[in-house]
């Protein structure tokens, strides 16, 4: 490895000692051929993963992307090593994609580090565009419309359902378990996270999507997730600091809430000349390239005021999806999610390393403890938002708690940042994932449990109506 201090004192002029530097790390003329053939073979990795894992997860009726997650874990560091990133502690041994290569190409060892170095990049880097593209599929999927109808109730089961769990989780780890305020900031704010895709699937299911439970869960659902994204956008910035100071958390809350509400404030001015422009323009592409172009400007602006990418990108989503071409553009960007957004889901997977959980090792229990606690956490702190809702005595109270409860994609959003800034090391990386998979798992049949029992105890004759 060149260091930087050795190259400045070695008397080259400044100019010479940087372009050094960038000749050691760019891949040579001979790796470049052999990065571009990596990604290529783990992309084929990738996709085949998400497509068997997605099939197999809709074959039992759940959500395909915890079908994606889990192959994400069944092809990277914890089982078969197609999909590795450096950043887990693997080097390029670990690979069987550099494997392939070096014999295929028959590189020697250093170049193959090389390699698996900048190929792991560039999947990082579509994986970064697959969360963005889905933070913004997210917005363009909350209709703040419909937040009008139980805009109170819905607000209130919102907030609680991210302040219970988020305070209980951030304190317990802190108080109980001893964790660094850091990483119990960040593990308390994924517990924050509802999935409003695999509740109203459900719902759906049931015929109560339209039902006041159901607009109560579905509202609360974009609100938690609106929320949910201004505390990832905090927690985020905060872990870049790597402090938590009193006065840049205000100044981090304040700046997100206000970067939020300003671009949905300024987007009705926005959404008129959005549509002109779409209109005017012949070429292919004439909807969905100016509404990536805005939607990338807003994360870019985002991360250029110290907050979180995602954050523009979900606010974005927000703005277009009061523009009257709403259900085209959706329409439009399913195909670019369905390219990228199983690169980070499967990407998540990969990094996470099972066997920090193994109960034969005494080093692991406490993660398997921490585990369980989170889980625990994550599912009293959503079943308590029913009882939050006041003068409403008929309403399904323990349906819309358990409404709540699936964390889904979003909370996967929460692990695989924290994962990728470092915040989370692999054993309590290893338990947010435990929760978004069994709260994903466990809430579409307690909320057919939940729909069901109330239907048992009102056993009175109902005349249609």
């Amino acid at each position: 490895m060149i260091h930087l201090a050795s190259l400045l004192n070695s008397g080259l002029a400044p100019d010479l000692v940087f372009s050094d530097l960038l000749l050691a790390t760019e891949p040579s003329s001979e790796t470049a051929p052999m990065v571009l053939a990596g990604v290529l073979l783990s992309l084929v990795f990738i996709y085949l993963a998400s497509k068997l894992g997605g099939e197999l997860s809709k074959l039992v009726d759940l959500p395909p992307v915890l079908g994606e997650l889990v192959a994400g874990v069944v092809v990277g560091v914890s089982a078969l090593h197609l999909l590795v990133f450096p950043e887990t502690g693997a080097v390029a041994s670990d690979s069987v994609v550099m494997t392939i290569l070096q014999q295929i190409a028959g590189l020697n060892p250093e170049s193959i580090s090389e390699v698996f170095t900048s190929q792991s990049e560039v999947i990082s880097v579509l994986a970064e565009l697959g969360v963005i593209i889905l933070l913004f599929e997210i917005g363009l999927e909350s209709d703040l419309r419909e937040l009008q109808k139980v805009g109170v109730r819905a607000a209130i089961v919102a907030v609680v359902g991210v302040v219970a769990p988020f305070v209980a989780g951030t304190v317990g780890l802190v108080l109980i378990f001893n964790m660094p305020t850091i990483p119990a900031i960040f593990a308390g704010a994924a517990l924050t996270a509802t999935s409003i895709g695999i509740t109203s699937k459900v719902l759906s299911e049931l015929g109560q999507l339209k039902s006041t439970e159901g607009q109560i869960i579905v509202g609360a659902a974009v609100i938690d997730d609106i929320l949910g994204i201004i505390v990832l956008a905090v927690v985020a910035s905060l872990a870049k600091t790597g402090d938590v100071d009193v006065l840049n958390l205000v100044y981090l809350i304040i700046s997100a809430t206000a970067f939020l509400l300003g671009s949905v404030f300024l987007g009705k001015f926005f959404n008129k000349s959005f549509v002109a422009i779409a209109e005017k323009l012949q070429t292919r592409g004439k909807l969905v390239i100016p509404a990536l172009i805005f939607a990338f400007s807003m994360a870019f602006l985002a991360n250029a005021i110290h907050l979180e990418a995602i954050l523009g990108a979900f606010a974005a989503g927000l703005v277009l999806d009061e523009t009257d071409k709403r259900k085209e553009l959706d329409q439009q960007v399913i195909p670019i999610a369905d390219i990228l957004v199983p690169i980070f889901f499967v990407s998540v997977g990969a990094r996470v390393d099972l066997s920090v959980l193994n109960p034969t090792s005494a080093d692991n229990r406490q993660g398997l403890v921490i585990a369980a606690f989170l889980i625990v956490v994550a599912i009293i702190g959503k079943i308590i938002t029913g009882w939050a809702i006041f003068g409403q005595e008929k309403i399904n109270r323990l349906a819309i708690g358990i409404g709540m409860i699936p964390r889904g994609e979003v909370g996967l959003v929460f692990a695989g940042i924290g994962a990728a800034s470092g915040v989370l090391d692999k054993p309590l990386q290893a338990a947010i994932i435990i929760m978004v998979i069994l709260t994903t798992f466990i809430a579409p049949p307690l909320l057919r449990f939940a729909f069901k029992a109330e239907e048992q105890l009102v056993e009175q004759p109902v005349t249609s109506e």
